[in-house]
């Protein structure tokens, strides 16, 4: 009885995780758009001045076209504050961006994170909306005009831009899983803010209004998503606009995505204790149910429930005496192992550049999941720098 409880409970955490949230999600907004006024509609005349904030270490081979693709945004360029902060660069950064009459730069030689760079380079930002963005990420043309378009509203305190993976015929494993992975996650945004509020932002491309920013610690591992969600916890709004999107390519290979993902993990280890008062429903209503079932649970209980539901199963199995395939639990345990026998597979393919994306999805979902538990333990540890060891990235 213990073990088949304990069963379907890990069975309904992974489920509601990665599937029953958003079904839920997308169910309700049908109902807010049968019974709800239309939202606020916008000002498309809304043009005020923004900063384009970028943080950078040691990033000189992708300043000339992050520079040029900044330049080339659809937005009146006299009303664009340029701001770059590259402290501890030490590989010519600051002196190719110095090229730039049009940039500001601000640098100093030691590096103490990029949560103390933008708490830094915050105190030059004269414009009332200010945009950040990754020095290694390309922002489509009318991205500045479609953050503005949703700042018109004065109830949003942040926008959320879409992270697009370039996605190759030849993709590794890490590609295609990461491809994948931000395409759910986008679907989710999308719904998330239709109902109530975007659950956070990415690194990538998000922009706050200036007076809202305040300074955050600078142990912080997930900046992005402590700066908006403060804002959220204040009765802001995140809004999303997939059409405001900054494109990069994914990890170079599985290994480089492992070491992001842990990083990650980590960060979010560390957001539930420092964001401890969102756990309060009472407080927060619809945002507290929003970032448990998107974020928390993904963080947390679900990784180990991913593989402990396995164990269980088998030992279920083992006490029902039926490996005969007409017990439910015992083909269950049969489509596990089925799963966990594709993700090795997936890894050979991987180690040996054989290129069968079939492959590639049940192995990342293994491995983000595996990332997640070593992301835990590695934040109990205390072993996770506050600076970022950058994973490669694919060319």
């Amino acid at each position: 009885m213990i073990l088949t409880t304990l069963f379907w409970l890990l069975f309904f955490i992974i489920v509601y995780t990665y599937a029953g949230y958003g079904i839920l999600l997308w169910g309700l907004v049908q109902l807010k758009k049968l019974f709800s006024k239309n939202d606020t509609p916008f000002d498309e005349s809304y043009e005020p001045e923004v900063c384009l904030f970028v943080t950078a270490f040691n990033e000189k081979d992708y300043i000339a076209e992050k520079v040029e693709n900044s330049f080339s945004l659809d937005y009146p360029k006299e009303k664009i504050q340029y701001v770059w902060v590259t402290d501890g660069s030490d590989d010519g950064t600051p002196d190719l961006l110095k090229k730039y009459s049009e940039l500001e730069v601000y640098h100093q030689p030691e590096r103490r994170g990029k949560m103390h760079a933008m708490n830094r380079g915050m105190k030059f930002v004269k414009a009332p909306i200010v945009i950040f963005s990754d020095t290694n990420t390309i922002l489509g043309k009318q991205s500045i005009r479609e953050i503005v378009r949703q700042f018109s509203n004065e109830k949003v305190g942040c926008v959320a831009g879409e992270k697009r993976i370039i996605e190759h015929d030849t993709e590794s494993a890490a590609g295609a899983g990461e491809g994948l992975y931000w395409k759910l996650e986008s679907w989710i945004k999308k719904y998330d803010s239709e109902l109530n509020t975007a659950v956070g932002a990415v690194g990538e491309l998000f922009a706050v209004r200036t007076h809202l920013f305040e300074d955050v610690e600078t142990d912080t591992l997930l900046d992005d998503f402590i700066i908006s969600l403060r804002i959220a916890q204040k009765g802001y709004k995140i809004a999303y606009t997939p059409e405001a999107y900054a494109q990069e390519t994914a990890s170079l290979n599985v290994k480089e995505e492992l070491k992001r993902k842990v990083r990650i993990a980590a960060g979010g280890v560390q957001t539930i204790f420092r964001l401890s008062s969102l756990l309060n429903i009472f407080r927060n209503g619809l945002l507290t149910w929003q970032y448990i079932s998107h974020k928390v649970l993904r963080w947390t209980i679900t990784p180990i429930s991913v593989f402990l539901l396995y164990v269980v199963n088998f030992f279920v199995v083992v006490k029902n005496r039926s490996w005969a395939p007409d017990d439910f639990y015992t083909v269950f345990f049969y489509i596990q192992s089925l799963c966990y026998w594709v993700a090795l597979i997936g890894w050979y393919f991987e180690n040996k550049k054989i290129r069968l994306k079939l492959f590639f999805a049940p192995y990342y979902f293994v491995m983000i999941n595996y990332a997640a538990i070593l992301g835990i333990l590695r934040y109990f540890k205390g072993r996770q720098s506050v600076n970022w060891e950058k994973s490669k990235r694919a060319m």
